[in-house]
């Protein structure tokens, strides 16, 4: 693989369908798989996207001839997107039952927006167990099944909501939470968000806005539940609550005192990941 350097993109996913979740998957959601497929040019294969693989596997041709491809992954270059590509096209090009190891430093080369087919939806499955990784006519060994059962151990509760796009509800210990990735502009986002606050509107029914992930530049604003929450329990309150928050998201004119108040706090309560 060349070793030339790879520029840095901030929004490494922007013009994939699916953007926010793409997002969600490679840093909030601990086990999910989602739907891809290669253009043409890359031979029109399925693909399925997954969190994680065994060992930090970069992508798996597995041998019944699915190939995976793994987004949360260590190290990389300055885009992700190159990086991703560059295992998937490995592992298509492999023998089934191949896997794709950490391939490094990837140099200038095709992206995904390059390799997959952007008409197909990205649809996310958010799974329960690790045990997708194995074929359905392979012996489950006591060996293979410890090691499901301990990449399982690390699953946080977690579900996708219907309500809206790339929302995700998860049980942390105690508490409950929802993380709502945006697929808007950076500050958009937070500016909306400001008014909100600034209004006292942030939260909806039974949940409190409590600050916001940046990541791969998108922003992922955070609200913790009321205790004991399901995801069924705020599909409908979220669902309320969307109109009233991308009013605000489209709202263009400059922010009152309120709203520059309350975007200093929440600016200050930021997390970015990675």
């Amino acid at each position: 693989m060349a070793t030339s350097s790879v520029d840095f993109v901030l929004r490494p996913f922007e013009g994939l369908p699916g953007e926010p979740d793409w997002v969600a998957l490679r840093e909030l959601v601990p086990a999910a798989t989602a739907t891809a497929r290669t253009n043409a040019e890359h031979g029109a294969r399925d693909v399925t996207v997954t969190t994680v693989l065994p060992d930090g596997w970069a992508a798996l041709h597995r041998a019944d001839g699915v190939v995976l491809l793994a987004l949360q992954v260590v190290g990389g270059s300055g885009d992700a997107s190159r990086d991703l590509a560059a295992a998937l096209l490995e592992a298509l090009d492999s023998e089934p039952g191949t896997a794709v190891q950490n391939l490094g430093l990837a140099g200038p080369g095709p992206r995904l927006q390059d390799v997959l087919d952007t008409t197909v939806p990205f649809e996310v499955t958010v799974e329960e167990s690790f045990s997708y990784w194995i074929t359905p006519d392979t012996e489950m060994t006591p060996e293979l099944k410890a090691a499901v059962e301990e990449a399982d151990a690390g699953v946080v509760d977690t579900k996708k909501l219907a309500a809206v796009d790339a929302a995700y509800w998860v049980r942390m210990g105690a508490r409950e939470y929802l993380r709502w990735a945006q697929p808007h502009d950076e500050q958009q986002v937070i500016d909306g968000l400001a008014r909100l606050h600034g209004r006292r509107e942030s939260g909806f029914d039974g949940a409190k806005f409590i600050g916001y992930f940046r990541s791969n530049g998108l922003v992922v604003p955070v609200w913790e539940l009321a205790r004991g929450s399901e995801a069924e329990d705020v599909e409908g309150a979220v669902a309320a609550f969307a109109p009233t928050f991308a009013a605000a998201l489209a709202d263009t004119e400059p922010l009152d005192a309120n709203a520059r108040r309350a975007r200093a706090g929440i600016v200050a309560r930021q997390v970015t990941l990675r």
